[in-house]
C-alpha cells in the first residue's frame, strides 16, 4: 500500500504479505461456505459426517464473513496503530464510501427476487457503524462487542414483539428490518463487526497472537454452543433467545460462531505462513469476495429458484469448482476483481475530494 517501488521487500514486508494471505484465505472460506449454504445439498434425513460438515457452513459463514469485514476495517485505520487526524478521517470517508457502493449493489441483488437472503445491505449499515469506532482501544471494542452480543438479542426481541409491522412491511420499515430484523439485524451483528476489528488490532503475524486467538474461539465455541444447549434443555427448543440454530441471531449463536470465525482465522494465518502456494486459490476467492459473492447471486438468478430449494451435490461442486477457479484465474492474470476495483476506485475518488491528501502525502498511496 505504502510501499516504494524502488524499495527491496523486507522480513517485515513479507510477514504482512503473508498475514494478508491468510485473512484471505479465511474470507474465501467465507464465501464459499456461504455458497455451500446457499446451494449446498440439503437432505434432513442424511446424517453422514460429510453431510455435517455441509451443514457447519450455514450462519457460521456469514457471522465470519463479517468478522473478517471488521478485521478489513481495522487494517484500512492503521492496524495495530489507529490513525488518527486527517489520515482517519481520510479512513472513514473511505468507508463510508464503500457502504453506498455495497448497499447499492445489495439492493440491485435483492430486486433480482433469487431465494437467498442477500447479507450486503446489513454489511453496509456495520460498515457505516464502524466508522464511528475506528479509533476506540481494543479494549472498548471487545466490551462493546460483548454488550452487544448480551443486550442486542432481547432488545431486537422486545423491539419486535413491541412493534412487530417494523419489521416486516414498508422506507421505515425496511430500515427497521436491517437494524432488527429476522435475517442478519444489525443490532446484533455489530457484535461480530466489532469483534473483528479488535481482531484486527492485534499483530497477526504473531504466532503468540495467532495461538490467544484460538484458545479464545474454543472458549468462546465451546461455552455458546454449549451453554445454549443447556439453556435449551432447561428452557425449551421453543425458548427463542436459547436457541443456537443459524441466524436465530441469540446471544448463545452469536457467542458461538465468534469463536468459530476466531478459529478460523487462527488457522488460515498460522497455515498460510506455511503453504502460501497450497492456498492461492482459495485466497483469490477472499481477495475477490465482493465479486464472488455478487456473481454467486446473480447465476442463481439465472439458473433459477431451483438450485436452492432443491440443491444436488454435482450444482454445489460446479458451484464451488467454478467459483474457486474463475477468481483463481482472474487474480493471477488481473489483479483485483471488478467490484474490488470499483469500491477501491469510488471510495479513494471520494476521500480524495472530502479530504485531499496534503502534498507531501500524495505519493505514498
Amino acid at each position: 500500500m505504502g510501499r516504494s517501488d524502488s524499495a527491496r521487500p523486507s522480513r517485515p514486508y513479507r510477514r504482512g504479505v503473508e498475514r494478508l494471505t491468510g485473512i484471505d484465505v479465511a474470507r474465501g472460506l467465507a464465501v464459499l461456505g456461504m455458497v455451500t449454504a446457499h446451494v449446498g445439498p440439503d437432505d434432513p434425513g442424511r446424517t453422514s459426517p460429510a453431510d455435517r460438515l455441509l451443514e457447519l457452513a450455514d450462519g457460521r459463514s456469514s457471522a465470519l464473513f463479517v468478522v473478517l469485514a471488521g478485521l478489513s476495517l481495522a487494517l484500512m485505520s492503521g492496524g495495530r496503530v489507529p490513525l488518527g487526524g486527517r489520515d482517519l478521517r481520510r479512513s472513514r470517508v473511505r468507508v463510508a464510501a464503500r457502504a453506498v457502493v455495497v448497499l447499492l449493489v445489495g439492493l440491485v441483488l435483492e430486486s433480482l427476487d433469487t431465494p437467498i437472503l442477500v447479507i450486503l445491505p446489513t454489511y453496509a449499515v456495520l460498515f457505516l457503524a464502524g466508522c464511528v469506532v475506528l479509533r476506540w482501544s481494543t479494549r472498548a471494542l471487545v466490551v462493546a462487542a460483548v454488550a452487544f452480543a448480551v443486550v442486542g438479542p432481547p432488545a431486537r426481541e422486545a423491539i419486535g414483539l413491541a412493534a412487530p409491522g417494523t419489521v416486516v412491511d414498508g422506507f421505515g420499515d425496511e430500515l427497521a428490518a436491517l437494524v432488527v430484523g429476522p435475517h442478519y439485524p444489525a443490532l446484533v451483528w455489530i457484535a461480530y463487526l466489532l469483534a473483528g476489528l479488535a481482531l484486527g488490532r492485534q499483530d497477526l503475524a504473531s504466532g503468540a497472537v495467532q495461538r490467544r486467538t484460538a484458545l479464545v474461539g474454543t472458549a468462546l465455541t465451546v461455552g455458546g454452543y454449549g451453554a445454549g444447549h443447556l439453556a435449551s434443555l432447561l428452557l425449551g427448543d421453543d425458548a427463542a433467545l436459547a436457541s443456537t440454530r443459524p441466524h436465530s441471531s441469540t446471544t448463545f449463536e452469536v457467542v458461538g460462531n465468534t469463536g468459530v470465525a476466531l478459529l478460523v482465522v487462527a488457522a488460515c494465518l498460522a497455515v498460510a505462513v506455511r503453504a502460501p502456494r497450497a492456498l492461492a486459490p482459495v485466497a483469490a476467492v477472499g481477495a475477490l469476495a465482493f465479486t464472488a459473492y455478487t456473481v454467486q447471486i446473480v447465476v442463481v438468478a439465472a439458473v433459477g429458484p431451483e438450485i436452492v430449494w432443491q440443491p444436488l451435490l454435482t450444482s454445489w461442486l460446479a458451484f464451488v469448482a467454478g467459483t474457486v477457479l474463475a477468481c483463481w484465474a482472474w487474480r493471477t492474470w488481473l489483479g483485483r476483481g471488478p467490484l474490488e476495483r470499483l469500491l477501491h476506485g469510488v471510495s479513494t475518488a471520494v476521500a480524495e475530494r472530502v479530504v485531499p491528501r496534503e502534498p507531501a502525502d500524495a505519493g505514498t498511496r
